[in-house]
């Protein structure tokens, strides 16, 4: 078997371009992933072999060349098959530039979850080459992700998947696990702040959120947790921070949700362009 190489992945940032965010994972058997989401907007490119790709309650085979879609927190999960080789890019986009990209008030979800389309592999490999290359200019790469994204919707099947209607107390329950993420909850409390039963609230909540009213919160921690990181804390305090009782605990549920270490997300990723 061929070895391994020590650093398998790799994240992109740029303070200039806050909206974007970039991951690429050149050994895709060296990260897992237990079912979360983000708020983000998620797109992808399989780049090598395949992979299982969990997305709401639908499952697929995403093999090099295809594209993912992610809607902002939607609960799904891509792991390797079998300890197969597979490797991917990504690319999370903040729904309030995307709004503006795509001219509306608001995001507008897409209603594809995965495409086969080569072309726009293609032109997704070549944003990703744009943003991970250091001699291209702000100005271009901002360019570039406008391009890509303007057009998205046009190249989708079934997109402009109209927004989905919450229930109002489901909605105030996340909003409130979300507002107090950073401290123990009990479901009792979430249930009390949003007006139901502690096992409705259970039941509904996982089928609105696709997480239990404890994975959600945990998820949110997460997310406090990656704010910290992107802001060069020390991994301690972020910890902390985030409503952990210690380092060693963040850093085992931050790589089930992130599928890389605090210290690996925490880095400012090299960026490189590559030609495939």
């Amino acid at each position: 078997m061929p070895r391994r190489p020590a650093d398998s992945h790799i994240f992109w940032r740029d303070p200039a371009l806050a909206h974007l965010e970039a991951r690429e994972v050149m050994d895709g058997r060296t990260v897992c992933y237990v079912p979360h989401s983000h708020p983000t907007f998620s797109i992808g490119a399989i780049t090598g072999g395949y992979s299982e790709y969990l997305t709401g309650t639908d499952r697929f085979e995403a093999a090099e060349g295809t594209v993912v879609l992610m809607n902002p927190e939607i609960v799904h999960a891509c792991n390797p098959v079998n300890d197969h080789p597979w490797s991917y890019r990504m690319l999370y986009v903040d729904t309030g530039w995307l709004a503006c990209v795509q001219g509306l008030p608001a995001f507008r979800p897409f209603g594809a979850v995965i495409s086969r389309d080569r072309d726009l592999y293609a032109d997704l490999m070549a944003l990703f080459d744009l943003l991970f290359d250091d001699g291209v200019e702000v100005a271009d790469k901002e360019a570039g992700a406008c391009r890509f994204f303007s057009f998205l919707a046009e190249r989708v099947d079934g997109a402009g998947l109209p927004l989905t209607e919450s229930h109002d107390a489901l909605a105030r329950a996340a909003d409130y696990i979300t507002r107090h993420c950073t401290r123990d909850l009990r479901v009792e409390e979430v249930a009390a702040a949003s007006g139901l039963s502690p096992s409705y609230l259970i039941r509904a909540f996982k089928a609105r959120y696709g997480l239990t009213p404890h994975a959600y919160q945990t998820n949110q921690r997460i997310r406090v947790g990656q704010a910290g990181l992107r802001r060069g804390e020390a991994i301690v305090d972020v910890a902390l921070d985030a409503g952990f009782a210690d380092q060693a605990h963040f850093q085992r549920v931050f790589k089930a949700h992130v599928a890389a270490t605090p210290g690996q997300y925490g880095q400012q990723g090299q960026s490189r362009s590559r030609r495939r």
